[in-house]
């Protein structure tokens, strides 16, 4: 990738409304003129998804993104009807993308009915966006554990306290179950991850880069997974351009 195209992470597209009032096709965003070129692309997904985020991290701190690692996570459950979320990123090697959550919520149902999964990075203020499709499986449970124990601790105690995606009558039911665990562990005292809450990897499949371009010519480009390399058993990568 070009240094003009890395450029681009800087570039943000502008909304500007053609009335003010609520009709949502009257809005138009007017992107950048920098884009991606598959020949300058890296040989890996991972490469460049390292390279986005890095960028992402810097609009951030810019004050031009807001939590660059939320995801949307889409499944789809043994009816082939889908549901999706928005859910953190908590890690990301050649491995794939990990996520945490609890086992018994709809997301985690799903996945053990059928693991097929995309997730989707909106990056709106860089105009640009990544899909992931691949599928998901728990990751170790010392994975979890190491993690969990990073988590602030008003976070491990909301992993206890809601039993995800479950009806529940009231607000004060959940704040009850949130302060008998309060009181406890109280701060300061180690709290046991859950076993009914832990991780997934999303192992890719394909996954495709999104970058607005004008006169919505945008740019896709999209790796696609091949058979691993026999030396390496890292899986190959094959790069193709959409028509946007």
């Amino acid at each position: 990738m070009t240094d003009r195209a890395a450029a681009s992470a800087s570039a943000s597209s502008s909304a500007a409304p053609a009335s003010p009032g609520s009709d949502p096709a009257a809005i138009r965003a007017h992107y950048g003129v920098d884009g991606l070129i598959e020949t300058e692309a890296p040989a890996t997904p991972g490469e460049l998804f390292a390279l986005w985020f890095a960028q992402a991290l810097s609009a951030t701190e810019a004050g031009l993104l807001h939590e660059p690692n939320a995801m949307v996570v889409s499944t789809v459950d043994e009816a082939g009807r889908p549901s999706s979320r928005t859910v953190l990123l908590k890690g990301y090697d050649e491995r794939g993308f990990v996520f945490f959550t609890n086992y018994e919520s709809r997301k985690a149902r799903e996945l053990a009915a059928n693991p097929n999964i995309a997730l989707l990075f909106p990056w709106h203020p860089m105009a640009r966006q990544v899909i992931v499709t691949g599928t998901a499986e728990r990751v170790a449970r010392e994975e979890t554990v190491a993690y969990f124990r990073t988590r602030p601790h008003g976070s491990q105690l909301g992993a206890w306290a809601s039993a995800q995606s479950s009806v529940i009558a009231t607000r004060d039911e959940l704040d009850r179950a949130y302060a008998d665990l309060e009181a406890r562990y109280p701060e300061g005292e180690q709290v046991p991850a859950p076993p009914h809450w832990g991780g997934f990897r999303v192992d890719p499949r394909s996954v495709e880069f999104w970058q607005g371009r004008a006169n919505r010519l945008h740019d896709r480009l999209r790796y696609v997974r091949t058979e691993q390399d026999s030396a390496t058993a890292a899986p190959g990568w094959t790069v193709e351009r959409l028509s946007p």
